[in-house]
């Protein structure tokens, strides 16, 4: 990113803290791991002030403590020679330091860290698909009435221009007996495929609920559906990797195997190398903007596809957006239909299954300046 325009004058001179509430559009239930995830969300935001002028983003990690050494340093010297932020200041300060110098500049943060794929001063439109579709249908004894949920449920986010759908399955892994359980994942993935049609791309997410050979069955179960990856499907090991994509490419079938998220393999990314894993997914917030334009470019060069997760935190689904502009081989912004009050969003828009980004300065995330304030002083702090 070039910083040449930041000013040698220009110095941190105030961070503030405040945590946004809100609620998804539909509560969600269970995974293959855990239990009911809920409607209620919260956003943690920081708005710093340079040179007289604020900037908001997502904040972690971030004490008083840590915010009241930063106060008084340059802008410039949080930043590299490469022109990125320094790794001690990424996850407590690079969303809030990005949408300031997008609104110094009169510039998306798209436009300021482009590559060399993206025409400047391009519209950006960037695909997406719905993340909503959990277990909801765990209280159903009828197999045939679990899956006209589901496909409600998906059609419900077709209506709002979703085409695209991700579909938590591992039903036997916790929460039902393992047959039973499989065989519903099969029934739903099949239900939610005729919402999406022929051209909408399905994912399916087992969080770690399979095996090698339960995986094995269930996609030779969804042999003739439009299944575009497998996620998290079992815990990250290369040799069940190799094994699974020997098989995948005997039977000719097409399907990507995507993983990262959370407390991943440190090895990931270098079996990913070798051909064991087609779609990385860490995290958008944790590790971050920056770690992920750093990831983006060494996948990129590899020829390996990246697809940032983003669950649970409204700010990180937008600023997904923005990151695709930065790394060539981006797949899909996971959305998560999340309203946080303070957070107006009504920039972006979901149309045939892509988010419109808009080429406002920042993030295009409009915050009000007056309830940050008052969150700020109840139960935040300066």
């Amino acid at each position: 990113m070039n910083i040449t325009g930041i000013q040698s004058d220009w110095k941190v001179e105030k961070i503030e803290f405040a945590k946004l509430t809100g609620e998804r559009a539909r509560s969600a239930g269970a995974n293959g791991r855990i239990g009911v995830h809920g409607k209620s969300c919260t956003v943690d935001i920081a708005r710093i002030t340079i040179d007289g002028q604020t900037g908001y983003g997502s904040s972690i990690h971030m004490t008083p403590e840590w915010a009241e050494d930063v106060i008084g340093r340059r802008l410039l010297d949080l930043f590299d020679d490469r022109g990125r932020l320094r790794e001690a200041y990424r996850l407590q300060l690079e969303y809030p330091v990005l949408d300031w110098l997008g609104q110094r500049q009169g510039k998306p943060v798209y436009d300021l860290v482009s590559g060399a794929h993206l025409e400047t001063g391009a519209s950006l439109v960037v695909p997406c698909y719905d993340t909503s579709l959990y277990f909801d249908d765990l209280h159903l004894a009828d197999e045939r009435a679990a899956v006209a949920l589901m496909q409600e449920e998906a059609m419900q986010g077709y209506a709002k221009g979703q085409r695209h759908f991700k579909i938590k399955v591992g039903r036997g892994g916790r929460h039902m007996p393992l047959w039973e359980g499989t065989k519903r994942d099969i029934a739903i993935v099949r239900g939610i495929s005729e919402v999406a049609g022929p051209a909408g791309k399905i994912m399916i997410d087992a969080n770690n609920a399979y095996n090698l050979n339960l995986t094995k069955e269930v996609l030779a179960a969804l042999s003739d559906v439009n299944l575009y990856w497998l996620e998290e499907a079992f815990h990250e090991d290369e040799a069940l990797y190799e094994d699974l994509k020997e098989w995948l490419g005997q039977r000719g079938q097409n399907v990507l195997i995507a993983d990262g998220e959370g407390l991943a393999s440190p090895h990931l990314i270098e079996w990913a190398t070798r051909g064991r894993v087609d779609v990385l997914q860490y995290d958008i917030i944790w590790p971050g903007f920056t770690h992920w334009m750093e990831l983006g470019e060494k996948l990129d060069a590899h020829g390996l596809r990246s697809a940032p997760h983003c669950y649970g935190n409204a700010y990180g689904i937008y600023a997904s957006g923005h990151l695709s502009a930065a790394v060539r081989n981006f797949e899909f912004v996971e959305y998560d239909d999340i309203t946080i009050e303070g957070m107006d969003v009504s920039g972006y828009r979901i149309e045939n299954g892509e988010i419109h980004v808009p080429a406002t300065p920042g993030f295009g995330i409009v915050f009000d300046d007056e309830l940050v304030t008052y969150l700020i002083n109840r139960s935040g702090w300066s």
